[in-house]
């Protein structure tokens, strides 16, 4: 009589069940839940175990319940398959993100922690990171001096909320995953941009102040306010005229490939036109020394004008010292020698205010 039996790989081999290989992707139904296992039911292709620590977070361990596991290892020795849950979730979360990058969808995370570089993510059970430098500007931590703790701490209020985003980069063989903001609003912003020339007057917030300026978020797109451009007066410390959380009203008066230049100051007249009036060419004239230099000293007329008296103009000895010669906020008279209006300069003599 002729040997009949069988192995269960000729079986298989003979019939349109597949066996299982490891990595293999498969559906099953949960039958027995123990303290530190589940069993689950492959139907034709056998049956498998997921160890507590292959099981996922949150995931549902009902009798009865079908679950996707992945093959760690297709056949023990005791004849079942070791299976994980964990796993499968990352296979098949791989293969989703790489369908997200290859269409560059825009989809939306939550970060659930940052560290100085930027936000931790996670998305279809793949851990990926957001770099700071690829948050949109109304994310963008400013900071003055590149303060770390106070970076951190602007990063931190990001996680919890909901960024839209595209996937920049993606590689399962690296475990690498990153995300960028600045991508997934580019379109937008491009867009924006477009509707925006020189001279608008435009809204914002003021998102970060440091020692040249200010940055402002206008409705997405980021702008900058030179502390030049602050107010018509002399700026020593943005800090003084604009905080973090203001609303203010500029004037575009460059834009430059994603960033707009503002200005505060030329939303309203220059006061400097209007109180230059007030001196003629030859006058004598009370002023302030509000700075010294080795080349003169800067001298305020009035609230918005300032003149200078240069150091050839301050004594017949041309060895004079500016710094011997006058002190800070001290007053003294001067003669006005020359009123130059349109680049706003008017030159003083302290030797002919003497005459």
């Amino acid at each position: 009589m002729p040997n009949t039996t069988l192995t269960m790989d000729e079986l298989l081999a003979g019939s349109e069940i597949q066996g299982l290989a490891v990595g293999d992707v498969i559906e099953g139904v949960i039958t027995s839940v123990r303290k530190n296992e589940v069993w689950v039911d492959l139907g034709a292709r056998g049956v498998g175990v997921v160890m507590r620590r292959e099981i996922g977070h949150g995931q549902a361990l009902e009798e009865g319940t079908s679950i996707t596991v992945s093959v760690i290892d297709p056949e023990m020795e005791e004849g079942h398959a070791l299976l994980s849950m964990k796993r499968a979730v990352k296979d098949r979360g791989w293969d989703e993100v790489q369908r997200l990058f290859d269409d560059q969808e825009i989809v939306e995370i939550s970060p659930y922690d940052a560290n100085r570089g930027g936000l931790l993510v996670e998305l279809e059970g793949i851990r990926g990171f957001l770099p700071v430098s690829q948050l949109a500007a109304g994310h963008y931590p400013r900071v003055s001096g590149a303060d770390k703790d106070e970076i951190l701490q602007k990063l931190n209020a990001l996680t919890a909320q909901t960024l839209r985003v595209r996937i920049l980069d993606v590689s399962r063989k690296d475990n690498k995953l990153i995300f960028s903001e600045k991508e997934a609003v580019k379109d937008d912003m491009q867009a924006r941009f477009a509707e925006l020339k020189v001279g608008d007057a435009v809204e914002g917030v003021v998102t970060g102040v440091i020692d040249f300026g200010a940055f402002v978020n206008v409705d997405g797109i980021e702008g900058l306010i030179h502390i030049s451009e602050i107010s018509w007066e002399r700026v020593d410390n943005p800090r003084n005229y604009i905080k973090v959380g203001d609303t203010v009203k500029a004037k575009i008066i460059a834009i430059d490939k994603d960033r707009l230049s503002l200005s505060l100051k030329q939303m309203s007249e220059d006061p400097w036109l209007s109180e230059v009036k007030a001196f003629s060419k030859g006058d004598v004239v009370d002023g302030k020394v509000t700075r010294i230099t080795p080349f003169g000293a800067f001298v305020q007329l009035s609230p918005s004008v300032e003149a200078l008296v240069h150091v050839s103009e301050m004594s017949d000895d041309d060895t004079v010292d500016p710094e011997q010669l006058f002190q800070l906020n001290e007053k003294k008279q001067f003669k006005v020698l020359d009123i130059d209006t349109d680049n706003r300069k008017i030159a003083l003599s302290l030797k002919e205010a003497k005459k």
